[in-house]
């Protein structure tokens, strides 16, 4: 079980609704999935008159839990204002939390991140911050009272998946009471299951799934690896080495010498 402010789920793998070939087969891949969490964007669903009701009636029929996210949003004011309209759209205080300073990158605004986040926190909201792996923003955001932070493994959408490991590994260390998500940059199952190796409480996922051949097959395959990565990580995995360190002992086995 994974614990999201006062929530629990048992799924450890959160899943995005954009990009599918079709609604139905959207549907299909967050059942295989598994996931009990779907993010949702707000300005689409403000956007979207009765396509966005048909669409909203598809996700309603899942079961599961909405988290709206303020994808777009490229000031504070504009990221609480979305917030706000999503409380009162999807009847939740959950908000994805999304501040962008760059249109090519998408990489987080993370000065506005955190201010908004302190807004958001503050007016009762739980936020989950999408947010770079840089440590010193991580903590801003948990003191701005985040339980909740989401780095990134790499920039959305490219499927590169985690680029700096190192980065993601001392967050981990640093904030062992915070429920930390790798949101944005997987591509792979394998990339997945790497994050929950590393001690990570879950990933968030979209484009890896709705844009591959076959979105069902892959949502199953992710949560497959998040499943493995999570057992792996709790079984305790070794520590890697720069020697090599036999698996068959040799000490007490006979060595046979030709006689001249």
């Amino acid at each position: 079980m994974v614990k999201f402010y006062d929530t629990e789920f048992s799924s450890r793998l959160l899943i995005g609704t954009a990009l599918y070939p079709s609604p139905a087969i959207m549907q299909q891949a967050i059942r295989a999935s598994g996931a009990q969490i779907v993010t949702v964007s707000v300005r689409r669903e403000m956007a979207g008159g009765k396509t966005g009701d048909a669409f909203w009636s598809l996700i309603h029929e899942l079961g599961i839990a909405v988290l709206p996210n303020t994808a777009g949003c490229k000031s504070v004011r504009e990221a609480v204002t979305t917030a706000k309209l999503a409380r009162e759209l999807f009847h939740t205080p959950r908000i994805k939390l999304e501040v962008i300073a760059d249109d090519e990158t998408l990489q987080p605004d993370v000065i506005g991140l955190v201010e908004a986040a302190a807004i958001l926190i503050k007016d009762g909201f739980e936020v989950y911050p999408y947010c770079t792996d840089d440590l010193g923003v991580a903590m801003k955001l948990v003191d701005a009272g985040c339980r909740v932070v989401m780095p990134w493994a790499a920039p959305i959408g490219s499927a590169r998946g985690i680029v700096n490991r190192d980065a993601l590994k001392l967050l981990r260390r640093r904030l062992p009471d915070i429920a930390l998500v790798v949101d944005a940059g997987l591509g792979a199952p394998s990339h997945a299951a790497q994050a929950l190796e590393l001690g990570y409480d879950a990933v968030l996922l979209n484009t890896a799934v709705a844009k591959a051949a076959d979105p069902v097959a892959m949502a199953g395959a992710f949560r497959l690896a998040v499943e493995a990565g999570r057992v792996g990580y709790e079984a305790g995995l070794m520590d890697a080495r720069d020697f090599a360190s036999p698996s068959t002992p040799v000490v007490g086995t006979p060595f046979w010498h030709a006689v001249s």
